[in-house]
């Protein structure tokens, strides 16, 4: 009994030299350490792959609300740009354009507009269409941002638990072995350890692409809201000039 647990944490019964590797010591420690490991690896695996597709939208976002407001105040008729757009506008600035356009022709083709009452409620109309547009946009832009919360803030907690869960075993095993030489202890410590490394490479990168990425998004919206208030005044002096 006991040659076999000295045997079974080190790399070779006579030399007794302990193995360290990762993948040695993934494939020794305990199932629920290892199910505790391919939990870390997939978080940090789906963080960096969900870091890597923000900041490559945020920037072509960013480059497509700059084509937009350069062609925007370039000096068109706002009906013009509304029929070169069309129905399906390809970013969220050009969206909340059309959504505010789309009520304004409405309106207009009814013959809601004119009177001082009727253009106060459609302004109204259209800025609270605007802001559930910016707001609707916003919400499928910031998808999966949860998740890397979640994971900076979840991952050092299980990757503790791995840790707690492979020191008992190995406790068990230096119980078992009446043996406690660095040779017998190192390789269980170190299989414990490893789960609490990978939480925090997990852990780390998440927290620090969240919180850049939530500065960038706040200022993403922060430029789609000023848009929309820009945009609300032009409409409003317009319908002043017709009343």
């Amino acid at each position: 009994m006991e040659g076999n647990v000295i045997d079974a944490v080190t790399l070779s019964g006579s030399v007794g030299v302990p193995d360290f590797s990762m993948i040695t010591l993934f494939l020794r420690a305990d199932w629920v350490v290892k199910s505790v490991i391919i939990m870390l690896l997939l978080a940090s695996v789906w963080c960096w792959a969900i870091i890597f597709e923000k900041i490559t939208s945020l920037k072509k976002l960013n480059r497509q609300a700059q084509k937009f407001e350069q062609n925007f105040w370039s000096g068109q008729s706002l009906d013009v740009i509304y029929d070169a757009i069309g129905s399906q506008p390809k970013d969220p600035m050009g969206a909340v354009f059309v959504s505010a356009m789309r009520e304004w022709r409405r309106a207009s083709e009814k013959g809601h507009s004119g009177s001082s009452l009727a253009n106060t409620s459609l302004n109204e109309r259209i800025e609270r269409v605007m802001h559930i547009t910016v707001a609707r946009e916003m919400d499928r832009i910031e998808r999966y941002m949860t998740f890397l919360a979640s994971t900076g803030s979840t991952a050092p907690f299980i990757g503790l638990f791995g840790t707690v869960w492979g020191i008992m075993n190995a406790f068990q095993s230096i119980a078992l072995s009446k043996n406690t030489s660095l040779a017998v202890v190192a390789p269980g410590i170190a299989e414990a350890l490893f789960a609490t490394a990978l939480g925090l490479l997990a852990a780390i990168p998440a927290v620090l692409a969240y919180n850049k990425l939530s500065r960038d998004l706040e200022r993403y919206t922060s430029r789609l809201d000023g848009f929309a208030i820009e945009f609300s005044a032009i409409l409003s002096r317009q319908l002043e000039e017709r009343g």
